[in-house]
């Protein structure tokens, strides 16, 4: 069977949901092809490993969408005040108060499914948006303004317009013969949810040691997300030691000011690689979110750029249909590309240097980073820059961001 949409969307994760909401009462027909459904949530289900800082940016992004109300309906933790200092530097910590700026917080800490369930709640409420899900690719035909993605069930889904949000190893951009550019940090992620000892917080922590930073992002009630960076060797040997053992290290090496941990209630890992797509967009296809770019984790601004690049693709679009211009145009989606890419080059080229930086225990360096700490500390208005970069507000932002 054979359906021919405007707008296919290969992915219904946070970035494909994001656009296809977005594009929610236009003349544009859209369907989201996603693989499987979330799991649905209870409030008494532990907290998910996967979870994002929200910035402001994302927060109105997704209220436009219609997808916020969701997210308040079942969980979320907004923290006022931002906290980082090197492990070495005894002159104390830098810290940032979004009230200094006039706002309540300066983001939101939300599991990805948690996102992801709303902003589905929310496509199927929009009528010019089918969302087929579970669905499985057998395989996808690139030709610009036709494209066509076989589903394992034998539909045909034909579409102008074909959006890439199906993350880092995108079937999408392979089809389409879009290169990449990528490197390993030579890093792994460790994370692990926790009950800590104190009642919901409002802070979130980084400090920085030689063997990486050791990250702290407070949720709902008494838990708490902390992400222990480190080589994969030694990431592996953590994962591998029996929950007393893990539990002793953990607090051994994790600051004072974590206070108790009674209990672990779940921990894994992720490597951490840079890539970013050497082309956004061709004739009829378009990339979004991990599909074009992947970044460091370092200051937790990757679902925020890949929510921006929805928020500004959708926009483009909406703009060519008022203007009569064909979605599938190269000139449109160009536009797009235009906007996105250079923000999210400095994005990412900002992280390498924070990464280089401060995994670098050069004497030289470790002073430069002191005073770049210190200094953003004490200048009023570095000081309100870093948070207005934390918050998203800086840059070329989309109406809906704003």
């Amino acid at each position: 069977m054979n359906q021919r949409y405007d707008v296919v969307i290969v992915g219904g994760g946070m970035v494909g949901a994001t656009i296809a909401c977005a594009l929610a009462d236009s003349d544009l027909s859209i369907a989201v092809i996603e693989q499987q459904h979330p799991p649905a949530f209870s409030p008494e289900q532990p907290h998910d490993l996967r979870v994002s800082a929200l910035s402001l940016a994302s927060e109105r992004i997704l209220r436009h969408v219609g997808a916020w109300q969701g997210i308040e309906s079942r969980r979320l933790c907004p923290y006022r005040r931002m906290r980082v200092w090197e492990a070495s530097d005894k002159r104390g910590a830098t810290e940032f108060d979004a009230a200094r700026i006039g706002h309540p917080y300066l983001g939101n800490i939300v599991e990805n499914r948690v996102i992801q369930l709303a902003l589905l709640d929310r496509v199927r409420e929009i009528k010019n948006v089918d969302l087929i899900c579970p669905a499985r690719i057998t395989s996808i035909d690139y030709s610009p303004g036709a494209s066509i993605v076989q589903l394992e069930n034998g539909q045909e889904i034909v579409g102008r317009l074909l959006i890439a949000a199906d993350g880092g190893r995108s079937r999408v951009r392979d089809a389409v013969g879009i290169g990449t550019h990528k490197w390993d940090y030579d890093q792994y992620a460790l994370v692990a949810s926790v009950k800590t000892g104190y009642e919901q917080q409002d802070i979130t922590w980084q400090q920085f040691t030689p063997t990486g930073p050791l990250a702290f992002l407070p949720l709902s009630g008494s838990c708490a997300s902390l992400v222990w960076y480190n080589t994969p060797n030694e990431v592996r040997r953590l994962m591998e030691l029996p929950e007393a053992r893990f539990m002793a290290e953990l607090r051994e090496t994790f600051p004072s000011r974590l206070g108790p941990i009674p209990e672990l209630l779940e921990r894994g890992f992720f490597p951490l690689q840079r890539q970013h797509a050497q082309r956004y967009v061709a004739e009829g296809v378009a990339l979004a979110g991990d599909a074009a770019h992947m970044i460091h984790p370092l200051a937790g601004q990757g679902v925020n750029i890949g929510l921006l690049d929805a928020a500004v693709l959708a926009e483009e679009l909406l703009k060519a249909v008022a203007a009569g211009e064909p979605v599938e145009s190269l000139l449109v989606l160009e536009r797009y590309e235009e906007r996105r890419r250079r923000h999210n080059l400095m994005m990412m080229q900002t992280m390498d240097a924070f990464y280089r930086m401060f995994s670098n225990q050069v004497g030289p360096l470790k002073l430069v980073r002191n005073l770049g700490l210190g200094l953003a500390g004490r200048l009023p208005f570095a000081k309100d820059r870093v948070m207005r970069f934390a918050m998203g507000l800086e840059g070329d932002l989309p109406a809906m961001a704003q």
